[in-house]
């Protein structure tokens, strides 16, 4: 009987920026492997950069919960089994994004033109407000301050509020919410209760906007409802993942980027330049470098494929690791140094094929804006704490960090 090794994502400690060892390992082995899981299962293992957008891509491979796809732990395995029950009775959690087309097209398609490279370069002025104005405020407050909470969450949790029309003083009721989401330790029922929570919220900001429609995307689902093409749980559940997406993913690469250019002064002072195309370019690098979504993303084939000259079986769990494509030497040379001006329009920590985030855009956006304006703004930005004293997000399925002590 064959012993497949153990699936492990966990960090170095001494390199808490790197992909995990274990993954390290796997890839080595070659772009797809076999794993074996908690419960004694096995799962294939998608480590390549050419294998991960072979089988992102692959129209017979799905990401819904009810058709098998692998649970990397017992509370998630739990938590995808209510969630399974939730989309046969229509009423996924986490909406289009565990669905497949057409109904993932169908619901996306609503929501796109927000998206856009066009629509997000004009909300680049107010997006500079706030970071100019969170940066007044930090500068103006005690020292070390934590940077995460000065900033880093603040800036994309305005700008999302700002673009859904969620009243911002509500920010500590969805953050909270969405860390008890994103978190691996949470029950099953810790996490349905915190979706179920944003939900109503949602669900009566809605209703708010059935009688007061504004310019904002939330208004704009409401005339979808109106016009009998989407109903109103479904909008909740659409409100809900961009609020949640929007704001938690970006303010832990905003973290962990400014603490891998403090790690590397030459390439933090090729950013604080502020050369567009230069920033551009590093943006891309750091989000190839750091892939904060580690879990893995979860996939089962529906039908038997071939990946890197194997073949996956209908109804096999794949795991397909973003880290490690992002690290893959076939694509990028000498993958474990950070190079601001590197080309790493490949990487693929947005994902890939029709899944890929649907927000990237504005996400880039928002990077753009804060690495610049804090570099310039901060000249004497400095750690205020050993890398072994930051407080890491271990048991995330984004990773990222709780604080990030920062001096000046």
């Amino acid at each position: 009987m064959t012993t497949y090794p153990e699936y492990d994502i966990a960090r170095s400690a001494t390199c808490p920026l790197d992909p995990a060892p274990a993954m390290r390992a796997r890839q080595e082995e070659g772009p797809l492997t076999r794993v074996r899981l908690w419960d004694g299962s096995t799962s294939w293992l998608v480590t390549g950069h050419a294998a991960h957008r072979a089988v992102l891509g692959h129209p017979d491979v799905s990401v819904e919960p009810a058709r098998g796809i692998p649970r990397l732990s017992p509370a998630e395995a739990a938590a995808m089994e209510s969630m399974a029950a939730a989309a046969e009775e229509g009423s996924a959690g986490l909406g289009f994004i565990m669905m497949d087309d057409p109904e993932h097209a169908r619901l996306r398609r609503m929501v796109t033109s927000a998206f856009t490279v066009k629509r997000v370069e004009a909300m680049r002025p107010a997006t500079q407000r706030i970071a100019d104005d969170l940066i007044d405020a930090m500068l103006a407050g005690p020292k070390p301050a934590d940077l995460v909470e000065a900033f880093a969450l603040p800036l994309p949790s305005l700008v999302i509020s700002n673009l859904l029309g969620v009243p911002y003083d509500e920010h500590e009721f969805f953050q909270g919410n969405s860390k008890t989401i994103i978190n691996r330790n949470s029950t099953p029922e810790e996490r349905g209760q915190a979706q179920y929570r944003l939900a109503v919220y949602l669900d009566g900001l809605i209703g708010e906007k059935l009688d007061n429609p504004g310019d904002d995307l939330l208004s704009g689902l409401v005339e979808r409802i109106k016009a009998g093409e989407l109903s109103r749980p479904e909008a909740a559940r659409m409100g809900v993942l961009m609020l949640f997406a929007g704001h938690e993913t970006t303010a832990n690469m905003i973290a962990l980027g400014t603490l891998a250019l403090l790690q590397h002064p030459d390439q933090l002072e090729l950013v604080r330049d502020g050369d567009p195309r230069l920033v551009t370019s590093a943006v891309e690098e750091l989000l190839r470098y750091l892939t904060i979504t580690h879990g893995g993303l979860r996939r089962v084939a529906l039908a038997d494929i071939e990946i890197a000259g194997q073949t996956i079986k209908a109804g096999e769990g794949i795991v397909v690791v973003n880290e490690t494509a992002n690290r893959d030497p076939a694509v990028f040379p000498d993958p474990d140094r950070l190079d601001v001006q590197r080309d790493a329009r490949r990487q693929v920590a947005f994902g890939f094929g029709v899944h890929q985030c649907l927000g990237q855009p504005l996400a880039r956006m928002e990077l753009q804006v804060a690495y610049t304006t804090l570099l310039r703004r901060v000249p004497t930005l400095a750690l205020a704490a050993g890398v072994d004293q930051i407080p890491f997000k271990h048991d995330g399925f984004v990773y990222g960090a709780y604080e990030l002590p920062v001096a000046w």
